[in-house]
């Protein structure tokens, strides 16, 4: 089962972003999405009424449908592509 959490914090000197929680535990993996407000760059439309993350994901039948079967596949353990973290930094590591 997934969960979530949603805070606005301000980012730091160096870049440093600072969650503040008691949940989850000391040693819990968990996956980060930041999303940065464009100051500016917003119509009045959308500053009037802002849209949470979760929301537009949800806003399509088409991404509901994809969003849902990924859910549901992860949890049924079905369709899963698994490798190790070598071989993922051989494939993906965008360093040079």
């Amino acid at each position: 089962m997934l969960s979530g959490m949603k805070q606005q914090v301000v980012v730091g000197k160096d870049g440093e972003i600072e969650i503040q929680t008691s949940e989850p535990a000391e040693g819990t993996v968990v996956e980060v999405i930041v999303l940065v407000e464009q100051d500016g760059a917003e119509t009045k439309a959308t500053q009037s009424v802002p849209q949470d993350a979760t929301e537009y994901l949800l806003s399509t039948e088409a991404n509901r449908f994809h969003l849902m079967t990924a859910i549901q596949n992860i949890q049924a353990k079905n369709k899963l592509v698994n490798f190790t973290p070598e071989e993922w930094n051989e494939e993906y590591n965008l360093r040079s």
